[in-house]
């Protein structure tokens, strides 16, 4: 697994500032040539160290104003079906397998109630689901972010938290 050193996390936590900042002002507010902060994006791009850059559209400036986590019990022989019928419903923003007393997580959003119903039901009907719990979102606290992670002894040195 490949690690960060100090250059990298400094890019890094200029693009957590400032996403759409174009490299060649990245680079002169870091002090480094254009060149070197294109080469080390590109390799962590290529090297998987990335999530996918894209001005992301908040779902409630579409109508989606409710969002919630739908916990799916699976047939696990039927797990791509599952996730090919959960890729084709629009309203799913991301799953993931987990452990625990589910299978998957999916996160979705909804217009309304009556709308978190029928993406639901959706949910059910994809082959290889058994049945589903859903929590509705209130409100987020904490949204994704990785700078905290950036900025501490282990990220640096890629160790393992030891617990202290």
């Amino acid at each position: 697994m490949a690690t960060l050193d100090d250059t990298d996390r400094r890019i890094l936590l200029a693009l957590d500032a400032d996403p759409r900042v174009p490299v060649l002002l990245l680079a002169e507010r870091l002090g480094l040539a254009r060149r070197t902060v294109q080469t080390r994006l590109s390799r962590l791009h290529d090297e998987g160290l990335l999530r996918p850059h894209s001005d992301r559209v908040a779902p409630a400036s579409l109508g989606y104003a409710v969002g919630a986590f739908v916990e799916a019990d699976v047939d696990q022989a039927h797990l791509g079906a599952v996730v090919a019928g959960l890729r084709a419903i629009p309203e799913v923003l991301e799953v993931a397998a987990t452990t625990g007393d589910h299978d998957v997580m999916v996160r979705v959003v909804a217009r309304d109630p009556d709308d978190l119903y029928r993406v639901g039901q959706r949910i059910l009907a994809c082959p290889g689901i058994r049945r589903t719990t859903t929590a509705v979102v209130l409100r987020d606290l904490v949204p994704y972010r990785t700078t905290g992670l950036l900025g501490t002894g282990r990220a640096r040195s890629g160790e393992a938290p030891t617990g202290k």
